[in-house]
């Protein structure tokens, strides 16, 4: 019973934090898929931004930790779900998405592969939606996503719905983060952020299943890509691309 308990105790702790405001429903359907998960989270903390339906009585009715934060935007409630999360790696995933019952299993096997200078991530399946338009958000989107921000900043971004990090990273970073602007993508600010000696492992076998509403209208789209705008404004004007990039390749032993 004593080497149980040892091993027991010496095993990694995780966080699931999940960002929520007015999507009590789709939250509820989340939260059955994290019941289901072969390596169940030590810790699921729902960050109620702000919310005016449900949100509050799903947490309870499925006994997770909910922590209320009224600054509304994506970045303050994710990164107020950081700060107030116990476990030792954290990990992130949308209201809105249905995690697989191996999700998180994976994701700890992987984290624990990379290291804690490198967070892991994954794409998401897109569901809700025309044929098209999932064909469209797939490759287009996340594809031009990933694509186009591993260009800019030398290795792959975050995708809010599907990824994790070590506690430290957090800790290194979450004084540059831009939480008070409620029109910042949360996961585009976070890996803007990171450091030159860190790193994002992109694991395209690491997947969620993720609503497609953004994709529903083109004015769903306009405000993600306005987001995205506002994201670099506010990061560009506190660290320009080229210096960032220049520091990654300097500490990398590479060409300046």
């Amino acid at each position: 019973m004593y080497i149980q308990t040892v091993e027991r105790d010496a095993m990694p702790t995780i966080s699931v934090v999940i960002p929520c405001r007015n999507d009590a429903p789709m939250l509820a359907a989340c939260l059955r898929g994290l019941a289901e998960q072969t390596r169940a989270p030590d810790e699921i903390l729902v960050v109620d931004n702000a919310s005016t339906d449900r949100t509050a009585e799903v947490c309870r009715a499925f006994g997770v930790r909910r922590v209320r934060e009224d600054s509304v935007g994506v970045a303050a409630a994710t990164f107020r779900g950081f700060d107030e999360a116990a476990g030792e790696w954290l990990t992130r995933i949308d209201a809105d998405s249905v995690p697989p019952p191996h999700w998180l299993a994976q994701l700890e096997t992987a984290l624990l592969a990379a290291g804690k200078d490198t967070a892991v991530t994954g794409p998401g399946d897109f569901y809700g939606a025309a044929p098209v338009i999932l064909w469209i958000a797939r490759n287009l989107y996340i594809g031009g996503y990933r694509w186009s921000m591993n260009l800019l900043m030398g290795h792959p971004p975050l995708f809010g719905s599907n990824f994790g990090f070590h506690r430290s990273m957090w800790e290194q970073v979450r004084g540059r983060v831009h939480r008070g602007v409620p029109r910042v993508h949360d996961d585009l600010d976070l890996s803007y952020q990171l450091r030159p000696w860190m790193n994002v492992v992109w694991d395209e076998t690491l997947r969620v299943r993720v609503s497609a509403r953004p994709f529903h209208t083109w004015a769903g789209l306009g405000r993600r890509l306005a987001m995205a705008y506002v994201t670099f404004r506010v990061d560009f004007a506190a660290e320009g691309p080229l210096a960032r990039r220049r520091e990654r390749r300097y500490l990398a032993g590479g060409a300046v």
